[in-house]
């Protein structure tokens, strides 16, 4: 009876021993099944999120980026103008602009010029009539950023033939309850070998990207070539744009007696060969004895001289030759000059550089004492008198660029009206931004109503 209760209690607990380990092997699998098909659902869900919000940052990445390189976008007058305002002095704002530029780091026009905003002027033909006018892009660092901002006409310069630093530090100054800039850089140039070299390389890296013959003879064929054979390999323009033209401003040194015209004649030689068109500052303010050169007597010798210059380059194509003047000239200097383009035929007169006169207008009382050249709107009105009395004496037999206090379509047109074929500005964009040639050609169209820029030039006088 021991016997049989003791086999009866081993198998019990044999029983017993059998259904706990059966327990414990089956519970801890159906967890880790559950487990795993929770955490498969959980990383499922996990990517899922994860994807949508990659995508989502990818997305807003490049429409973030497509509004912030539109030069149309908002938030370059508005916020990135009073930021640079507000922590850069106006020469190194300058310099940071140029370097965004060369770099490709700025916005440009996305959209098509409107074709009534198109230009025929010396056997070119120009998307647009504005100019970004010399003194922005001194040593030829940035044109092609230029270009893509919406630019029909880039001027860069002045260029000396020698190098020299300009006056010195500080020598731009902002006035802004004016909206306008007085500076006194003295043509700091880093002379014509330099801009030359750069001008050439522009040319040698357009031509080897659009080579149809083997690379390496077309690098060996540029190493070799001289500069009028270079650029008489182009089948279009200086700018390497079919509808858009650049023009180098040619200064002189310092250090050359005032009369004397030799760095004119020198910078046509050397530059003339890479420019759509020249032009003879001899206005600037801020180089002693240099706007003397805008007397009749001397300002006929100097055109005469700089034409034959050009008239001598051995490239096929030979540039337009124009002059620069200064806005402050009596009516009886306006008619000496206008006599003198004519005399010599000389392709295009500038009006205007800066003024050395501070209008009563100008609210600004700190860095208005600032010797220097002072551009903005405050010029319009000097540049504007010019520019009608130089139409009526030339009758507009020579073409006229306008420049001075631009900033809107409105000021465009009046220049176009009082007898201008193109316009410049510069100052503007230092204080509107990077979109300010897209919204003045827009405010040329709206004014144009239907018109075309071409119809309106000179219109005030023909009335």
């Amino acid at each position: 009876m021991n016997s049989l209760a003791a086999a009866i209690r081993n198998q019990s607990a044999r029983t017993l021993t059998s259904r706990v380990a059966t327990t414990t092997c089956v519970r801890p699998t159906a967890a880790i099944r559950h487990y795993a098909t929770v955490r498969k659902e959980h990383t499922t869900t996990s990517r899922t999120i994860n994807f949508v919000l990659g995508t989502g940052l990818l997305v807003g990445g490049v429409v973030g980026l497509s509004y912030a390189f539109d030069s149309r976008a908002s938030i370059h007058k508005y916020a990135i103008m009073p930021l640079i305002h507000w922590t850069m002095d106006a020469e190194t704002a300058h310099k940071v602009a140029i370097k965004c530029l060369k770099m490709g780091l700025s916005p440009w026009d996305t959209q098509d010029d409107d074709a009534s905003l198109e230009v025929k002027l010396w056997n070119k033909t120009f998307s647009n009539p504005l100019g970004m006018a010399a003194g922005f892009d001194k040593h030829a660092e940035a044109i092609d950023g230029l270009f893509d901002l919406g630019f029909g006409y880039v001027e860069i310069g002045s260029v000396t033939p020698e190098p020299q630093p300009g006056n010195p530090q500080p020598r731009m100054f902002r006035l802004p309850e004016d909206k306008c800039v007085i500076n006194r850089y003295g043509f700091n140039s880093e002379g014509h070998k330099v801009v030359e070299a750069r001008l050439r390389q522009r040319i040698k890296r357009f031509l080897y990207k659009h080579a149809r013959e083997d690379k390496d003879q077309t690098q060996d064929k540029l190493k070799q070539s001289s500069a009028e054979s270079l650029v008489d390999h182009l089948s279009t323009n200086r700018s390497l744009r079919d509808d858009r033209i650049l023009a180098v401003n040619l200064g002189k040194n310092k250090a050359s007696t005032p009369e004397s015209v030799d760095d004119y004649v020198i910078g046509v030689e050397r530059l003339g060969p890479y420019a759509d068109v020249l032009v003879v500052n001899v206005s600037s303010p801020n180089t002693p004895g240099l706007r003397s050169l805008q007397r009749k007597g001397m300002l006929e010798d100097l055109l005469r001289q700089v034409i034959h210059a050009r008239d001598r380059l051995q490239s096929s194509y030979k540039p337009p030759l124009l002059v620069k003047i200064a806005p402050d000239l009596s009516d009886e200097e306006l008619e000496d000059v206008s006599e003198a383009a004519l005399a010599t035929k000389v392709d295009g007169i500038i009006i205007s550089n800066t003024t050395i006169s501070r209008p009563k207008s100008l609210l600004n009382k700190d860095n208005v004492k600032e010797v220097g050249g002072l551009s903005g709107p405050a010029v319009k009105p000097l540049a504007l008198r010019a520019l009608r009395a130089v139409y009526k004496h030339t009758e507009g037999k020579i073409p006229l660029v306008g420049c001075g206090g631009i900033s809107t379509g409105q000021d465009a047109l009046d220049f176009a009206r009082a007898g201008a074929s193109m316009v410049q500005l510069y100052s503007s964009m230092a204080y509107e931004g990077a979109g300010i040639a897209r919204e003045v050609k827009d405010g040329i169209v709206k004014g144009l109503n239907g018109r075309k820029w071409m119809d309106i030039v000179g219109e005030e006088h023909r009335k």
